[in-house]
């Protein structure tokens, strides 16, 4: 009582932030000063560290800051780079460790000054408080670096718009999981030589990632499964890659065919079984731009240019009659015309711009035919 308590209490003690002070009342403080059993007998006062950070926070959550991806600001089809934030925290445990020694000084009745910190240049880190005295001690920050930095957007140099592709046509619900993955994927950066797997980036697709029930196939019959729709996120990055000139490693069509899609041009995934890849073949990094409406969906590339990209798509050839299909046990069944199957060969022309070589990539895609339900 008289070597702790009372000298913990006897007069307001501080946290210096950057930019501003907190005050801690001798109440505030005898509502965090704990004290526990030492094993010999005694007691050991401590800090609760979620009663003092709830104190704290009321003064200096605002000196903390969520950190910024870098981005690009568009006037046109032009690009310059919005530079990047450090995100910046306290570590309350830091902050608290040094608080005990602190109580235990004779009470000043100047509080500490507010420490101002220098101007911080586009990127850069602010400065930290110099050493605390007195009943006080600093607010111990942690910097969270952005996940797209202002120099990996620089690398780029002056990008334009290399690749992009738009879809329509999806019910709300699916537009929520195309939303989701989008504000994912948005401002993904992919460095030369680099290969971008959407399972790998993304990681899980559940509801506890934001993912809602959708409209899905099972077996040629309409069914609900947690994130529905993503095959149209996918189908979308895929054209916006094909058509940037990337080096495409993974992807794969669905069974049937869906009419809202190029023939031939599109790409399904699935949790852990089915990706879509490429690869960054290119000398600079390149930027994925995702940009959502609730009734479309448009990916970008940005990037430096290096091909004109045209589509040659074939005709439909070895068609195979749909067929009768009865599910009338089914409670889920739903009639349906079905769709004949077909052969189609699709063959991207890539024109280098620098050289007018012309290199061409045929790929030859077999549709299953989707039979005639009937219930």
């Amino acid at each position: 009582m008289r070597d702790v308590a009372q000298p913990a209490v006897a007069a307001p003690a501080y946290v210096v932030g950057s930019g501003r002070n907190a005050t801690l009342s001798p109440g505030e403080i005898g509502s965090f000063l704990k004290f526990d059993p030492d094993g010999s007998g005694g007691l050991k006062p401590r800090v609760d560290v979620p009663t003092a950070q709830a104190v704290v926070d009321k003064d200096l959550s605002s000196t903390e800051a969520e950190p910024k991806d870098a981005t690009f600001s568009f006037a046109g089809d032009a690009a310059t780079v919005v530079p990047a934030v450090t995100g910046r925290t306290i570590d309350y445990q830091k902050t608290f460790a040094g608080l005990l020694d602190a109580l235990g000084k004779q009470g000043d009745p100047t509080p500490p000054t507010t420490f101002t910190p220098p101007p911080v240049p586009p990127g850069g880190t602010r400065a930290d408080p110099p050493p605390a005295t007195g009943r006080a001690v600093n607010a111990v920050y942690t910097t969270t670096p952005p996940k797209v930095t202002t120099e990996a957007l620089q690398a780029i140099g002056p990008a334009t718009v290399i690749g992009e592709f738009q879809t329509t046509g999806f019910a709300a619900d699916s537009g929520q999981n195309i939303k989701r993955v989008a504000d994912q994927v948005n401002g993904a950066t992919v460095k030369p030589g680099d290969t971008f797997s959407l399972n790998d980036f993304t990681g899980p697709r559940e509801a506890a990632q934001g993912y809602v029930e959708a409209g899905i196939i099972e077996d040629g019959v309409p069914d609900r499964g947690v994130g529905g729709g993503i095959s149209q996120f996918s189908t979308t990055l895929y054209n916006a890659t094909y058509f940037a000139g990337l080096d495409e490693v993974e992807h794969k069509e669905h069974s049937y065919y869906i009419s809202r899609y190029p023939a031939g041009r599109e790409a399904t995934v699935f949790d852990g079984v089915i990706d879509l890849k490429f690869r960054n073949d290119g000398t600079t990094p390149i930027l994925i731009r995702t940009l959502w409406t609730p009734s479309s969906i448009k990916v970008q590339i940005l990037g430096q240019k290096r091909y004109d990209v045209t589509s040659q798509t074939g005709n439909r050839t070895n068609p195979v009659p749909a067929g009768v299909k009865s599910l009338a046990g089914n409670p889920k069944c739903k009639p349906s015309k079905g769709v004949d199957g077909f052969t189609i060969t699709d063959t991207r022309v890539l024109k280098d711009v620098k050289t007018g070589q012309t290199t061409s990539e045929p790929r030859t895609v077999r549709y299953n035919p989707e039979p005639q339900i009937t219930c």
